[in-house]
């Protein structure tokens, strides 16, 4: 019988790449979005990739009753959240716009999985728990640092509230995959990063710039202590990532659990900087960019990359694709949304 998986948020970048890689293994996906920062175009493209539409409920996550209401109506085996706010420069000025959304969508959540007896809980988690961290490459067992961010903090404090709530309500499980950087496109150029306004990550804004919708990119810091000066990350391919969620949510729903709690870093474990990656896009499209070097961001951290040894040991996963092929990506994506594929 056929396991259903309700990913809150699943219109989005994350979620749309999420829901394809559930499908394509099997499972039923039943998406939930309120569209706040995505508009259909991911969904749209998620069901020309599957050859069929997937059910989309438009909903808020922060509405208690409309969440009890998807439990009720559909037969949840796992959910994934991704209904959550996440820029970290936006959460600098707007703290309380980040902690309402982002903690009470999560709590409603976990509050229907006790209300229906229990049910499999995977968080969308962040490198940012690790804060400005001087261990790297960090583990799972790295001590998390003070969050240099609002974003940062609903993050850790979401972490606690899953570990929290599993110890509390007999049938909830969970596992937090801690995300690094997630960069790229569906190989087909169908699904991407598109965010509403302004993009807040690098790669949209550099692809935005490339095609020319934003006149020039920013690079936020150059005298960081890094061989460059700019920041150093572990950019992960959306896909890679993707996967990712399906070995956890299969270790769930399969039983496979070592403890009711579990955390996997999701990276690649290579450190690259911005400039690094910036270089690269334009060596692999053939292209020149407009950019500049501007002051830091306020919440950036200097360098953070993982060690991806537990996911690869207890999950089977591995990041694959080459950072070539998901700049290349990235770009055949932002000509599809301009007509020019």
């Amino acid at each position: 019988m056929k396991k259903t998986v309700l990913v809150s948020g699943g219109a989005g970048f994350i979620g749309s790449h999420v829901t394809v890689e559930l499908v394509q293994a099997g499972y039923d996906v039943v998406i939930a979005d309120n569209f706040s920062n995505c508009d259909e175009t991911n969904y749209k493209g998620v069901c020309a990739i599957l050859g069929r539409e997937i059910p989309l409920v438009p909903m808020d996550f922060c509405d208690k009753a409309a969440v009890y209401s998807l439990f009720e109506k559909y037969p949840i085996d796992a959910v994934i959240h991704f209904a959550a706010f996440k820029a970290v420069g936006e959460s600098m000025t707007e703290p309380l716009k980040y902690y309402r959304n982002n903690l009470l969508s999560f709590m409603n959540i976990l509050d229907a999985a006790k209300h229906q007896g229990g049910c499999n809980v995977l968080f969308s988690s962040s490198a940012t728990v690790y804060g400005q961290t001087d261990q790297l490459p960090v583990t799972e067992e790295t001590p998390r640092q003070p969050a240099e961010s609002p974003y940062g903090n609903t993050k850790t404090m979401c972490e606690d509230i899953l570990r929290d709530s599993v110890k509390a309500y007999a049938g909830v499980r969970g596992i937090a995959l801690r995300y690094f950087n997630p960069i790229g496109a569906h190989p087909s150029a169908l699904i991407g990063e598109l965010p509403r306004g302004v993009p807040n990550n690098l790669v949209p804004f550099l692809t935005q710039t490339a095609i020319g919708r934003r006149e020039c990119l920013s690079v936020y810091g150059n005298d960081y202590p890094t061989p460059d000066g700019t920041c150093l990350r572990d950019f992960i391919d959306i896909v890679d990532l993707a996967k990712a969620h399906v070995f956890a949510v299969t270790r769930m729903v399969e039983g496979r659990m070592k403890k009711d709690y579990e955390v996997f870093n999701v990276g690649t474990g290579r450190p690259l900087s911005v400039l690094e990656l910036i270089t690269t896009f334009e060596r692999v499209n053939g292209l020149k960019l407009n950019w500049k070097f501007a002051p830091r961001r306020p919440g950036d951290v200097v360098a953070v990359w993982a060690d991806p040894s537990l996911a690869e040991r207890e999950l089977g996963w591995k990041a694959e694709r080459p950072l070539e092929d998901t700049l290349r990506s990235a770009w055949a994506w932002e000509k599809h949304l301009a007509g020019l594929a």
